[in-house]
């Protein structure tokens, strides 16, 4: 087996070469350090715009969302069971107070009438009979031909073909209220806005059927917080915002509810918008603003919704830090107010804050002031 032989010459060689790659190796992460870092300090700035933070001197609004609907509005049923024969409007159509909407298969009522009908007709008979035989018994005890007990008897069959009569005439009208809920009819002038059966669909006591609006005046049913509703007063006159119109129209508070029992922990508030020149529908979303006493045992730090940064639960803010680089704090929130909300920790009068940008922001990253 052979084994190298190093002499002492060949070792010092050896060493001068490992010294002088180890040498370029460290000058050439050097220089790599040195443009990373030269890459890193010229990387353009973002363009911002920034703000102090000042105390909220405006007056201040609790807002809430709703959606709007008519002000008179009714959800059509019936209260029997049947097949529904036939629908004689369709969504949209404009109809009238008592128009006929659709009716239901009322074949067992229509049979239950024609037996009323044919008990009145045999009642009336024997009431006309009764009628006559109590004339003529009182004609013949006045000329003392007939007995007390006679005119007695004659009375009573009188007084129960009468009865009969009337008991009679009271079964019709219950029969012709169940002809009513078969012929659905409209309860006020409107339009059709929903339908929620078809023909040949089985109808049941309670089940919604149409639904009719009456066009003309809007309302607002907003949720307000428990910590909020306190300040809201009935006849408030408010401003409405319409998010989809991008308008705002002015409503006055109807209706404040005292109870959340049954509305998860939110208090019911009902506005009442005035008339204006704005398509408003059904359905649509709105923001109602209600103006409400600025606090004056604090200084209200006030920021603005559209430079709010939101990461899953959390909620910030951009700040300017040193050397114009924009810093990320995370904030506590309290209430709205209008396009403003209350920021409860996370900064401080004087603060700067970034409210927009030219690009996407991040930790540390370079800014320039507009």
């Amino acid at each position: 087996m052979f084994y190298p032989v190093f002499n002492s010459k060949m070792m010092k060689n050896r060493n001068y070469i490992i010294a002088a790659v180890l040498t370029f190796s460290l000058a050439l992460a050097s220089c790599g350090d040195k443009e990373t870092k030269a890459l890193a300090d010229n990387t353009p700035a973002v363009p911002v715009q920034v703000r102090s933070v000042a105390e909220n001197t405006e007056d201040s609004f609790v807002t809430a969302s709703g959606k709007i609907e008519a002000a008179k509005s009714a959800n059509i049923s019936t209260r029997m069971m049947g097949y529904v024969d036939k629908i004689y409007v369709k969504v949209g159509d404009k109809v009238k107070n008592g128009q006929l909407l659709l009716s239901v298969n009322n074949a067992d009522v229509s049979a239950k009438l024609a037996q009323v009908n044919a008990g009145i007709a045999e009642a009336e008979a024997a009431f006309a009979n009764a009628e006559k035989d109590y004339q003529r018994f009182t004609n013949l005890f006045k000329e003392n031909s007939a007995s007390q007990k006679e005119l007695d008897d004659i009375t009573a069959h009188y007084n129960m073909a009468k009865a009969r009569l009337e008991s009679a005439k009271q079964m019709k009208n219950g029969v012709n209220a169940q002809m009513g809920y078969a012929n659905i009819r409209a309860p006020f002038s409107g339009v059709v806005t929903n339908k929620f059966i078809s023909a040949g669909d089985m109808a049941n006591p309670g089940m919604p059927l149409l639904e009719v609006e009456s066009p003309g005046q809007y309302q607002v049913l907003a949720m307000v917080p428990e910590s909020e509703i306190l300040e809201i007063r009935p006849d408030t006159e408010v401003s409405v915002r319409l998010k989809s119109l991008g308008q705002s129209v002015k409503g006055k508070v109807v209706e404040v509810s005292t109870s959340a029992k049954n509305t998860g922990g939110q208090y019911l508030v009902k506005v009442i918008l005035e008339p204006a020149d704005v398509p408003i529908l059904s359905g649509m979303y709105a923001t109602v603003q209600f103006p409400v006493e600025r606090r004056a045992n604090a200084a209200a730090v006030m920021v603005p919704k559209e430079a709010l940064v939101e990461r899953g639960q959390l909620t910030g803010i951009y700040t300017l830090g040193q050397s114009n680089t924009a810093l990320l704090r995370w904030l506590r929130l309290g209430r709205s107010y209008g396009d403003k909300v209350e920021v409860l920790s996370g900064l401080s009068q004087d603060e700067k804050y970034i409210v927009s940008s030219e690009g996407k922001l991040f930790n540390g990253a370079k800014v320039s002031i507009q």
